[in-house]
């Protein structure tokens, strides 16, 4: 089974992460960051991918800082050598007034462009840039191209959540096993 665990003990933060990357969605999260516990929850129930996280912290911007590293450092350790991932995903999620999409290639090569339209300045307890902060950070440790955007939407809270699910069906998608895949999805021979 493809499972990592990671951890992260600074001055300011405890943090550890469990992936199991074969599993049904399962999550437990623990942590003081309620809409970033809810938008990690959304990302294990729609990838499929198991995650177990404990979070404390001086301040919830360095917690969820901190688990965006954990949580794509865990992704990519579980990954392996990446043979046999179909290693693309892509989707488009609506949620009520919005819409999303998201687009994934797990390539090695950090990137991101994100453009969430949120217009408020926090959505309950996490801050606008926070939450573009954890995707980008995010990308980073997974060291993925991570595209996400908001078509339209009214609502910050359905504008995130939908992107954030869009962003696990891509990762679900990206993750998977392709049965004709044969080694490392890549013509270099390496991710």
């Amino acid at each position: 089974m493809r499972i990592a665990e990671v951890s992260r003990k600074t001055k300011e933060t405890d943090i550890y992460v469990k992936v199991n990357l074969d599993g049904s969605g399962r999550a437990e999260v623990e942590m003081d960051a309620a809409f970033c516990a809810h938008m990690v929850t959304s990302l294990a129930a729609h990838s499929l991918i198991d995650l177990k996280v404990k979070a404390k912290g001086d301040l919830k911007h360095h917690v969820t800082e901190d688990v965006a590293i954990c949580l794509g450092k865990a992704i990519r350790e579980a990954l392996g050598d990446s043979s046999g991932i179909r290693r693309f995903g892509y989707a488009t999620v609506p949620m009520d007034c919005s819409l999303a999409s998201a687009a994934v290639d797990l390539s090695g090569r950090p990137y991101s462009r994100i453009d969430l339209k949120v217009s408020g300045e926090a959505i309950e307890d996490m801050p606008r840039e926070d939450i573009y902060h954890f995707l980008e950070t995010l990308a980073t440790s997974l060291k993925a191209n991570i595209h996400l955007w908001v078509h339209y939407g009214v609502n910050d809270h359905h504008k995130v959540e939908a992107a954030f699910k869009a962003l696990a069906l891509s990762l679900r998608q990206a993750v998977s096993k392709d049965p004709r895949r044969m080694g490392v999805p890549s013509s270099k021979g390496v991710i």
